[in-house]
């Protein structure tokens, strides 16, 4: 056979194969809002029908006789019909197996559950199947965390409202008697209302701050800093305090690590540590604050002697509102500080920590050590 008679065979066939193909790509594109089933059809069909009008138009372009294009013709039309039937059976499972994902997603879409389908999908729906299941997994992560959200914010709630209505229904007591004539000692009553008004003006300041961290809007100005000033100026702020309730002060050993750090909002941090330890800590005990360089990071610990915290209590120190114990509660406090003291020490790219030792409790303070 020449080359020339190869070349035109196929150019018939490419023809016929060709026109086949741009049909199925109109009726395809016709079609592309409906199911996948009949996409697999339209596909199966089109791959048939160019093979089938290939052959067809190489044999009529031959000129073949009458009995011969007929033999070819029946051959290529049943062997035609046999291979759309079986794609288009083996197409089923594939549709099957879209439509249980199809179930499978709605579930998910209902309660927020995945359950991928038991029978094995094709890759790309295997993948899909994958995908849904890790969103579902993070959505529960997230309901859990919104749920002890919600549950920390009504806790909030009660214990504020709780703590706020004590110093107002002292202060409207005060102000009564003064009013009328009957307080005793007049200046004893002003100083108690003047200590009253501050624990409230603390607890305001306290909310504020934690609702600056909770949006997101808690600004920091890091500069190098020394960390053995740091730990002075905490120190200085907490002595009397400390010599109040009869508590031993220790900060002895500090290096003189540097840190870039906001000094103001780790200032707040260190005292918001100290008076917690020292509040805790009973008469004739010692509060110790350490620091010590890691690999890569500065620690800050402050140690105190309260007896130690029950273990299940461990993981909700720093959730807001939590007080523990009524031994543990400080008066007048709103269980603010430590969450206050978690969200500072995130925003530096820290890690807060606490673990119980022998005769109290460790908070820890992780700080990225500067470049």
């Amino acid at each position: 056979m020449r080359d020339q008679d190869l070349l035109l065979i196929a150019l018939y066939a490419l023809l016929g194969a060709g026109g086949a193909g741009a049909l199925g790509a109109v009726a395809l594109r016709a079609l592309r809002r409906r199911s996948v089933a009949v996409s697999l059809a339209v596909v199966t069909a089109v791959a048939v029908l160019a093979m089938l009008a290939g052959t067809l138009a190489v044999a009529w372009a031959m000129f073949l006789s009458s009995h011969d294009l007929t033999v070819v013709t029946v051959v290529v039309a049943v062997a035609a019909a046999v291979s759309l039937g079986t794609a288009l059976l083996l197409g089923r499972q594939v549709v099957r197996r879209c439509r249980e994902l199809v179930d499978a997603a709605r579930v998910f879409g209902e309660d927020g559950t995945f359950t991928a389908p038991a029978v094995p999908a094709p890759a790309e729906l295997a993948a899909l199947s994958r995908e849904l299941a890790l969103t579902s997994e993070r959505l529960a992560a997230s309901r859990e965390r919104e749920r002890a959200l919600e549950t920390s914010r009504r806790e909030l709630v009660a214990w504020i409202s709780h703590d706020l209505r004590t110093p107002l229904a002292g202060l409207r007591a005060m102000s009564e008697a003064l009013e009328d004539g009957m307080a005793a000692d007049p200046a004893r009553y002003h100083r108690q209302m003047r200590t009253e008004v501050d624990r409230l003006n603390s607890m305001v300041g306290d909310l504020f701050e934690l609702s600056r961290i909770h949006a997101g809007a808690l600004s920091l100005s890091p500069t190098r800093l020394n960390l053995y000033d740091l730990v002075g100026d905490a120190l200085a702020g907490t002595d009397a305090l400390a010599r109040e309730h009869g508590v031993r002060l220790v900060g002895d050993g500090i290096a003189s690590l540097p840190v870039e750090v906001d000094g103001k909002e780790m200032t707040r941090v260190l005292s918001n540590l100290l008076v917690n330890a020292i509040r805790h800590t009973p008469a004739d005990g010692t509060v110790a604050i350490a620091a010590e360089a890691r690999e890569g990071a500065v620690v800050l610990s402050v140690t105190d002697a309260c007896g130690g915290i029950p273990e299940d209590d461990l993981p909700r120190v720093f959730d807001t509102g939590w007080r523990g114990t009524q031994a543990r509660t400080p008066p007048g406090g709103a269980g603010l500080g430590l969450a206050i003291v978690r969200g500072i020490v995130e925003a530096h790219d820290g890690h807060a920590h606490v673990r119980n030792v022998t005769g109290g409790c460790r908070f820890e303070l992780t700080l990225p050590a500067p470049a």
